[in-house]
């Protein structure tokens, strides 16, 4: 009762996500062109290497001023994606509506709740994504925080995995992870990195307070100017030979370290 209640609450301060089943594609530089124009939310757009002219220098100027991952590859892939005339241009348009942890996070206060972020850095696998999200869910997250690059595609797959969690929590992408845990302390959240690089536990910090909780992926971990501005390291305590957990059993694991603190 408690989880859906967090849940619920959350629902005043969410923008509607559009819902479809798999991602839809934009091809030809004109029409990508409207789409952002029309202000859809693009998952990836993919560029034909090399590719000149005035429409494509026009794309790129559009595209100079908004968060979305452009992808340079060969003309080859391109035409595995769609045998249609794609001009060099395919636009990967997102299932779901990014949004802004600027808006969310003063939402949150208002409501009389205290924040819990997730942020992932660098996690690249679209099913541990739905599995995080799953848990983030359920356990009452606020927003999940992403990179605009290396992070994994918000698509059926992901969306599967999730069991639909991705429409019912925010996503915010942004550019910059770093200047996104400075806006966040500034904002009165403490930054809690899962690392392995301390001999403090994931029970230490106090999640009562206003927190986000940081993930990295499994090879490379958390990225140094991450962990450089986080208040507190934390590590899952492991006692049996295998010495790594799957990072979205690793997040949920923290999590619910988060929530029985604050009961």
């Amino acid at each position: 009762m408690y989880f859906c209640n967090r849940l619920k609450s959350m629902d005043n301060f969410r923008r509607p996500q559009r819902v479809k089943e798999n991602n839809e594609f934009v091809f030809g530089i004109r029409a990508v062109i409207e789409a952002i124009k029309a202000g859809r939310d693009i998952e990836t757009i993919y560029l034909q290497r090399g590719l000149t002219g005035d429409l494509f220098t026009e794309l790129k100027a559009l595209l100079s001023g908004t968060l979305i991952p452009l992808s340079s590859v060969p003309v080859e892939k391109l035409n595995r994606m769609s045998q249609k005339n794609h001009q060099g241009v395919i636009a990967v348009i997102s299932p779901i509506t990014y949004q802004n942890i600027e808006d969310i996070i003063p939402a949150v206060f208002e409501k009389g709740e205290v924040p819990l972020i997730l942020m992932l850095d660098s996690i690249t696998d679209v099913r541990n994504m739905g599995a995080i999200a799953r848990t983030a869910a359920c356990a009452g997250v606020h927003a999940i925080v992403v990179p605009l690059k290396n992070a994994a595609q918000i698509n059926a797959d992901a969306i599967k995995t999730s069991a639909g969690a991705l429409f019912n929590i925010p996503i915010c992408r942004h550019s910059n992870l770093h200047k996104t845990c400075l806006f966040l302390q500034d904002s009165g959240l403490q930054i809690v990195a899962c690392s392995e690089k301390t001999n403090d536990l994931i029970y230490a910090p106090d999640y009562t307070l206003p927190t986000a909780i940081v993930m990295g992926s499994e090879d490379e971990g958390i990225s140094n100017e991450l962990i450089r501005v986080a208040n507190y390291l934390a590590k899952i305590p492991m006692k049996g030979k295998i010495e790594s957990l799957n990072v979205s059993v690793a997040a949920g694991v923290i999590l619910y370290e988060a929530i029985r603190q604050r009961g």
